[in-house]
């Protein structure tokens, strides 16, 4: 009999090389590498939803008839080896992982490796689509995906006569008013056992039941997202605000990543709550834009851009990770402590926060990428290293010079202060770039356009802030007042 080899991020019975196969047909081979779980210190809610989610799915398996060598082993390669001296299967097949190089090593181990179907759009069509263009802008992806998929399309045009309605989808939090509550899973004796492994390797707060560890449990929270939170999603998918941690965002990410869910069947959700008049477009085309527009324009800049781009610094930015990422006492900006605090009892924030506010500050004081992105790898539940790299190197730290954003994602406290309720508690005023209640960003940002000045005033998008600066009366006193703010940073002073 063959034997068919699951990874932690594979967890659905209906793709790669178990989807055509019944219990007679292949026994199933799932490991627990001690060296992938040791290796680093990961957040603890990371590594429960991993390890539940892959016995829980063991379990699912055998219910069905499979029979399952659920092996604990020191690596993959030493479970490999086990699984061979006890059952000599005829060959071993597994769908192909999501880390790049680890499919070659898998060849090197005589395993016949099968295409990955858990994306709208796999590396080669994605390297197909981007051969010959000058630049690579996911907006153009996104409407290639739409087009080809025919999700959300009236006929050969959009639905809504707009591609994008991105325009809606900008507004700050509300003064007032309740979000939806997220659904919950009680935990049980998996979810115990699992805890009490990992109870002295692991960091931040145990699970509190928001993160599904079975596609049944996946499945009921799209449900809830398309009925209670989608309606609500759009115009204020980009604001932050103190009062809720989750506002309607799906908090699908981790059961995506981890193959509960496919971006097929959420994007027929969604667009199924549109058509029947529950969701208006602009919620359900700003949703669907994430899922098949942002999340495979950067499955495929990783898998065209590997190895090469992980260790990119094209701003050769030096500096080591705020202290701030692991101890959130250690600032007085409200903003990143209660998002940073969030991270550390969830392992979750939104897009929007991990962009604007932890890259943000990491970029302007010249974080170097890679402590970043190691950080974000095992601090985050949903994080993947295909999710990552692009999403910090290219997105984030601009890292990479401009090949994936057209610019970077820089800001001052502006920003913050208008698209969040965080500065109404902040000793800090994001107007203000000198003096003792100088905003971070603000001064720091100023900073940044010094520093980046001949790159930036070639750019039509941010030449302009190079000539704001020029135009400051206190320049150097803002100048000045940018470094000092960045070596406290960096020290966990400020």
């Amino acid at each position: 009999m063959e034997t068919v080899w699951i990874f932690g991020d594979q967890l659905n019975r209906r793709v790669g090389a178990l989807a055509n196969r019944g219990a007679d047909d292949a026994r199933v081979l799932i490991v627990e590498s001690d060296a992938k779980i040791r290796g680093r210190r990961w957040h603890r809610q990371r590594l429960h939803l991993y390890l539940t989610a892959m016995r829980r799915f063991a379990e699912e398996l055998e219910a069905e008839g499979f029979e399952v060598d659920y092996r604990r082993a020191a690596s993959f390669a030493a479970g490999l080896r086990e699984h061979h001296q006890r059952y000599s299967p005829d060959r071993v097949v597994a769908m192909s992982p999501t880390r790049w190089g680890l499919a070659d090593r898998l060849r090197s181990w005589d395993v016949e490796v099968v295409d990955n179907d858990q994306f709208l759009c796999s590396a080669e069509e994605f390297r197909d689509w981007a051969e010959g263009r000058k630049q690579l802008r996911m907006e153009h992806f996104y409407r290639w995906q739409r087009k080809r998929h025919g999700i959300l399309m009236d006929g050969d045009e959009p639905e809504g006569g707009r591609w994008n309605f991105d325009e809606e989808n900008r507004e700050p939090p509300p003064p007032d008013g309740e979000w939806p509550v997220p659904a919950r899973s009680e935990l049980g004796e998996v979810d115990r056992d699992v805890l009490a492994e990992i109870e002295d390797i692991a960091f931040g707060a145990e699970p509190a039941g928001w993160w599904p560890t079975t596609r049944r449990a996946a499945l009921a929270r799209l449900r809830h997202f398309t009925d209670e939170c989608l309606p609500r999603f759009g115009p204020h998918q980009d604001a932050m605000t103190m009062r809720s941690w989750h506002l309607a965002h799906s908090l699908l990410s981790p059961a995506l990543n981890v193959g509960m869910l496919h971006p097929r069947e959420i994007c027929e959700a969604v667009e199924e709550a549109y058509r029947a008049g529950r969701v208006p477009i602009a919620s359900a085309e700003g949703f669907i834009r994430q899922v098949i527009g942002w999340r495979e324009f950067v499955w495929g800049v990783y898998w065209l851009w590997m190895p090469e781009y992980r260790g990119m610094n094209e701003l050769v930015a030096e500096n080591p990770l705020l202290p701030c990422f692991d101890d959130p006492s250690r600032t007085e900006m409200a903003c990143v402590r209660s998002v940073v605090s969030a991270v550390h009892e969830r392992g979750w924030a939104h897009h929007i926060e991990r962009l604007m506010l932890l890259a943000n500050i990491s970029l302007l004081c010249e974080v170097r990428p890679q402590a970043l992105l190691d950080w974000m790898e095992r601090a985050f539940v949903d994080a993947a290293e295909w999710v990552m790299v692009p999403n910090v190197i290219g997105m984030g730290l601009h890292a990479d010079g401009g090949r994936m954003a057209s610019k970077p994602y820089a800001s001052g406290g502006a920003y913050v202060n208008r698209m969040s309720d965080f500065c109404a508690d902040c000793r800090f005023d994001p107007k203000a770039r000198t003096g003792d209640d100088a905003c971070p960003f603000t001064s720091l940002y100023w900073g940044f356009v010094e520093r980046n000045r001949d790159r930036l005033e070639r750019n039509p998008r941010t030449s302009m802030s190079v000539r704001s600066l020029d135009r400051l009366e206190d320049k150097d006193e803002t100048l000045g007042a940018a470094e000092r703010v960045r070596d406290a940073l960096v020290a966990g002073k400020i």
